[in-house]
């Protein structure tokens, strides 16, 4: 069973910062990508960031510049700093593990959410 635990959501003002840790438990055979993905009010779920196994990193373009994504030394945890925020930046945003449960069963995991809420 693998569990995704999202936390660090919250109020904040425009412009002001956030930092997200979704912490990764239970047994995978290899974790191919982490990442998070947020959902707002009316709107399909979107990328924001995501890391490979192999350090390689992708951002939505609304964030771009904005946020980081990166992980814990033991690869068990899995951070985003938001920087700048901005009203749309509104939402529930989700920790996501893609990889091999065992070596022939892929999986895709979700976390609960955090919600994050800018507002002026």
């Amino acid at each position: 069973q693998v569990q995704l635990v999202e936390s660090g959501g919250g109020l904040v003002q425009p412009g002001g910062s956030l930092r997200l840790s979704c912490t990764i438990s239970g047994s995978i055979f290899r974790i191919v990508s982490t990442g998070w993905y947020r959902q707002a009010p009316g709107k399909e779920r979107e990328l924001v960031a995501a890391v490979t196994s192999g350090g390689s990193t992708d951002y939505g373009a609304s964030v771009k510049g904005r946020f980081t994504i990166s992980r814990g030394d033991t690869g068990n945890t899995v951070y985003l700093q938001m920087n700048s925020l901005k009203p749309e930046d509104t939402a529930v945003y989700y920790c996501n593990v893609r990889g091999y449960l065992t070596a022939a069963t892929w999986g895709d995991y979700w976390g609960e959410g955090t919600l994050v809420t800018v507002f002026s």
